[in-house]
């Protein structure tokens, strides 16, 4: 026999609540209401009490006998109210009652020894017949020895408590019924920024993920849960984007770095296939096409080669923390810069404070790689002389400064740089290569930090290179805690800095 297992549903939020707070409120108002009645039912009943203790018999409510007997006196005078008293002789024994009515009389004994009352107590009892219920009080009577019961009845206070049990049950209903239909709108109106979110979450869902929570007062739960929640949706759609431009980056990588060698593939291909189909080709052809060869070889190993240090720089290389002169860096840049520009441009070193003509070179320390320093600082240099006309001059200069918007190593308008921005007053060691050239425009500027990126897609590759260099540059002097940057415009020529903060925080006079 399968036994189907029953589980209770969980209600919704707004039921939970709107059935909490009745219940509740329900509890209040029976905990109220019986309070009420048991104070009214204790005041009634200390009503009557009242009445019994303050009861006083008629002077002739007795006879005097010889043996000595009480005998009631039947027309001795009219009792009060409901009021009826039974008399109990000297021996115990009942001598007769006072009162009447159409309702039967409280249950007493007939000898005082089964009474089973306390003199002078009040004290509940049954009616003869029926179910009403007296209220009694056990006297001495003024002649001695015989006593006397005097007794109300409880109809007056059963009835009043009676109405207002059926009064509390009528308001209790009303009540739960108000409560229900009122509960039932506050809570809906507290929960619609819920609602708001819920619509909201399902708007994203669908695909706009523009959509932001409307509630975020900070005063409120919803509210503080709408603001945390809208800084996790903004992380999260950066994310997404950050996802999809690195997705994007990547495929435009692979389709650049595809270009960039098929070219020389091609051309070995070529070369290859041509020294097959003639092999009695004259020896000086043969020659060319080895050179070919060798020099697209050569291009390729070269972009490899490139491409293998951009993927060590992306995955936390690890650089040496050796003393590093600036000065000496840029030195060893206009030698070779020298000897590569043949007479084609005159490559200067100078201070980096023109203001005074009496400025000398200094000595600008701080810790690094030399090599790959010097790397960055040989890629800026071959990169103003390629990219510049004949004749152009090409000027390095070195020094110290605070980091600012006019020294360098913040952002401000004109100025590109694909690494974050250092702190601003912080010391800096820079090395500028600046040129008189054409400069580049805003559009180009964006983008010239951008791997394979070349100004002029038509210019040979024998002389624009790869377009990896100005990357692997920025690379390396995001790793060393500084960056590279361009300050640049139209006609205006071109001034590639590399900013690096100094060792220990000194800077040199």
């Amino acid at each position: 026999m399968i036994r189907r297992r029953w589980t209770l549903r969980p209600r919704s939020l707004r039921g939970r609540l709107v059935w909490g707070v009745t219940l509740l409120a329900a509890a209040v108002v029976l905990t109220t209401q019986a309070i009420g009645v048991a104070g009214m039912h204790s005041w009634l009943l200390n009503r009557v009490d009242q009445q019994l203790t303050e009861f006083a018999l008629p002077d002739r409510a007795f006879t005097q006998h010889p043996d000595p007997a009480v005998r009631p006196v039947p027309d001795s005078g009219t009792l009060p109210s409901d009021f009826r008293v039974t008399f109990y002789n000297a021996s115990g024994e009942e001598q007769g009652t006072l009162g009447g009515g159409s309702t039967p009389g409280p249950k007493l004994a007939r000898s005082t020894g089964e009474l089973h009352l306390t003199r002078g107590r009040e004290t509940t009892i049954p009616a003869e017949s029926g179910d009403g219920q007296w209220r009694v009080l056990w006297r001495a009577a003024p002649t001695r020895g015989t006593t006397y019961v005097v007794a109300l009845p409880l109809d007056t206070v059963e009835g009043a408590l009676s109405k207002q049990l059926a009064l509390n049950a009528i308001v209790l209903g009303a009540a739960l019924v108000g409560l229900i239909a009122i509960g039932r709108t506050v809570v809906r109106l507290g929960l619609l920024p819920l609602t708001r979110m819920e619509h909201t979450a399902q708007g994203i869902t669908a695909g706009e993920l523009g959509l932001r929570l409307p509630d975020t007062d900070p005063r409120t739960e919803t509210g503080r849960l709408g603001t945390v929640l809208n800084d996790m949706l903004d992380r999260l759609q950066q994310a997404l984007q950050q996802g999809e431009f690195s997705e994007a980056r990547l495929r435009r990588f692979v389709a650049d770095a595809g270009h960039e060698l098929r070219t020389p593939l091609t051309t070995v291909q070529g070369f290859a296939q041509l020294a097959l189909r003639h092999p009695d080709r004259p020896a000086e052809q043969r020659r060319e096409a080895d050179e070919q060869i060798a020099r697209n070889a050569e291009r390729m190993n070269l972009l490899v080669d490139d491409l293998l240090l951009l993927a060590k720089l992306d995955q936390q290389p690890a650089y040496r923390s050796d003393p590093v002169d600036l000065l000496s860096l840029a030195a060893d840049a206009v030698s070779a810069a020298a000897v590569r520009a043949n007479g084609e441009h005159r490559v200067t070193l100078s201070p980096l404070d023109t203001s005074t003509e009496d400025a000398e070179l200094e000595v600008v320390e701080t810790v690094g790689d030399p090599d790959r320093l010097l790397q960055v600082v040989n890629n800026l240099v071959s990169n103003a002389l390629v990219h510049t006309p004949p004749g152009t001059p090409v000027d390095v200069r070195v020094g110290t400064a605070w980091a600012g918007a006019i020294t360098g190593g913040t952002d401000r308008p004109g100025r590109t740089s694909a690494c974050p921005p250092l702190a601003v007053s912080v010391p800096i060691g820079v090395i500028e290569v600046a040129d008189q050239g054409p400069g580049l425009s805003a559009q180009e500027a964006e983008r010239v930090f951008e791997r394979f990126y070349r100004v002029d897609p038509s210019r040979s590759r024998d002389r624009g290179g790869s377009g990896l260099g100005l990357a692997i540059a920025s690379a390396i002097a995001q790793g060393h805690g500084g960056r590279v940057e361009l300050d640049t415009g139209a006609g205006e020529g071109c001034t590639f800095r590399l900013v690096l903060p100094l060792a220990h925080g000194v800077r040199h006079a």
